[in-house]
């Protein structure tokens, strides 16, 4: 189902979430003063507008409220960012989503409004660290809790055995939610106790990190 977004500031992570999410089929509309980085996206949403999010009543003019969610990107400006995030939160944006230089600014943006703050360098030095740490999770996704949505290549010790078989869940302590097939292309979401594991197949599995990890010290036992 295609939603609305807006994007506001256009550098390199700001254009990379405009471009992603129109090629996802959704509505964008990208804001930025600069007029050489409006042209760059316009190719890439819906609607490209050169304008100074800073002012009030240029956010007041976008009907920035008729979105889904607004993403803010604006560089080391925290000013900026931390204004545009307050303007928007006070129109009744539904979500707005904020990058965040540091941690400090961070705590200031959830203050004046932010639903959701990301730390764009911070969250993939985590993951190539992790990915490091972990070779066989593919790649995830981090949950409250310190729970992770994970993709896994299939251990030598799984391929031939059922879920059934493996008792991951009982064993390790996550769940396997889903299967991607790669030979052929197949997706099962909730596979039955009786699926077997090819050589093929990603798990896509859900638990705590440390559970997770354990599979990793499975590989190395066996």
């Amino acid at each position: 189902m295609s939603k609305k977004y807006a994007t506001i500031g256009l550098g390199n992570f700001g254009f990379n979430v405009t471009k992603t999410l129109f090629e996802e089929g959704h509505d964008v509309v990208a804001v930025d003063l600069d007029e050489d980085a409006t042209q760059r996206v316009q190719p890439y949403c819906t609607q490209a507008i050169v304008a100074d999010a800073t002012q009030k009543e240029t956010i007041r003019g976008l009907g920035l409220e008729e979105m889904d969610a607004v993403v803010v990107s604006m560089g080391g400006n925290e000013s900026a960012a931390t204004l545009i995030t307050l303007y928007l939160k006070e129109f009744g944006v539904k979500r707005i989503v904020v990058k965040a230089s540091n941690e400090d600014h961070g705590k200031i943006l959830s203050k004046v409004g932010a639903s959701d703050v990301i730390f764009p360098e911070k969250d993939m030095a985590i993951k190539v660290a992790r990915s490091l740490s972990t070779p066989d999770v593919l790649d995830y996704i981090p949950m409250s809790g310190d729970y992770l949505i994970a993709e896994i290549a299939p251990l030598d010790a799984f391929v031939g055995k059922s879920l059934a078989e493996l008792q991951l869940r009982s064993r390790y302590g996550i769940t396997v939610i889903g299967i991607k097939e790669l030979v052929p292309e197949n997706f099962i979401l909730v596979p039955p106790a009786s699926f077997v594991i090819k050589h093929s197949d990603i798990l896509i599995v859900i638990g705590k990190r440390v559970d997770i990890q354990k599979i990793k010290t499975l590989k190395e036992k066996r």
